[in-house]
């Protein structure tokens, strides 16, 4: 079992939502410490409260404070005490409030112990079925400006690999309607309210996902994660995955068929499978 060392920082998942995915490691950490530094304190109260966690002093550690935090913090461990920082929901310092205050408790020579737990973007992946299942980008939030946006968006779509992007349900339209410019007919997974009593999953191409979202106004409540699927150009290049299945159905079936049924198969997109299967073919 992991040791938890005196006078170390302990970046800790809280749920994204589900009450249920919060870890015992965690639960454990956080009784264990000697206070905790929080992205709200009036948001994280309550969750302490409901894992029977109360008395820990709790640092307001925030985006607008957070460096100047970091010195408080660093007192304390050099003190010996165990700090967690927590933020609102997920994993800290990725697109949350953490990322300064690690990076200065490292740079003082402290250590830094991570306890994974429930993340939006892997929760998202996981989901997304993108048939490369190689590289992908984290993209975060995006600019709020229209224009940022645009170029930023321009951008990621001229990378062939997955995308993960992040948006609040005010901005979600005007994404989604770059989104359709910028990709074209590229997939797209959008996941709202994940692990939530609403939660969706959808995918479907990118220039049809602002009509979705406009067909039902509840489409456009809560927290999203898209996942944009990698091309399939991509996909064919490094879908070595699939060449069993090709040469199985190639050695009894024309190409049109073999690939029509291996897309029923796998889920790989028709495009890049008969790519693919021309290769294999010409290849021998």
């Amino acid at each position: 079992m992991q040791s938890h060392p005196p006078g170390a920082l302990y970046v800790v998942a809280t749920p994204i939502g589900n009450l249920a995915d919060m870890t015992l490691r965690a639960i454990h950490v956080l009784g264990l410490v000697d206070a905790i530094a929080c992205e709200d304190t009036r948001h994280s109260a309550p969750l302490l409260r409901q894992l029977g966690i109360e008395g820990k002093p709790l640092l307001a550690v925030h985006e607008h404070n957070e460096r100047e935090a970091a010195a408080g913090v660093m007192l304390r461990l050099a003190r010996g005490e165990r700090v967690a920082c927590i933020s609102d929901a997920g994993t800290p310092a990725i697109s949350d409030p953490g990322a300064a205050l690690v990076a200065a408790v490292a740079a003082g020579g402290y250590r830094v112990v991570p306890i994974p737990g429930a993340s939006s973007a892997a929760a998202a992946l996981s989901v997304a079925g993108d048939a490369i299942g190689g590289p992908f980008t984290f993209a975060g939030f995006l600019p709020t400006k229209a224009g940022e946006r645009a170029v930023l968006l321009k951008q990621l779509a001229a990378q062939p690999n997955t995308q993960v992007l992040f948006e609040a349900p005010h901005r979600i339209a005007a994404l989604a309607a770059a989104l359709g410019e910028a990709c074209g007919a590229r997939p797209v997974t959008l996941c709202r309210e994940l692990t939530k009593q609403f939660e969706t999953v959808a995918t479907l191409p990118a220039n049809a996902l602002a009509a979705w979202l406009a067909a039902d106004a509840n489409r456009s409540r809560g927290e999203f994660v898209l996942v944009l699927h990698a091309q399939a150009s991509v996909v064919a290049d490094g879908n070595a995955a699939h060449d069993h299945t090709l040469r199985t159905l190639l050695a009894e079936l024309p190409l049109k068929q073999a690939v029509a049924l291996a897309a029923e198969l796998t889920g790989a997109p028709r495009n890049a499978l008969y790519e693919r299967a021309l290769a294999l073919k010409n290849a021998g």
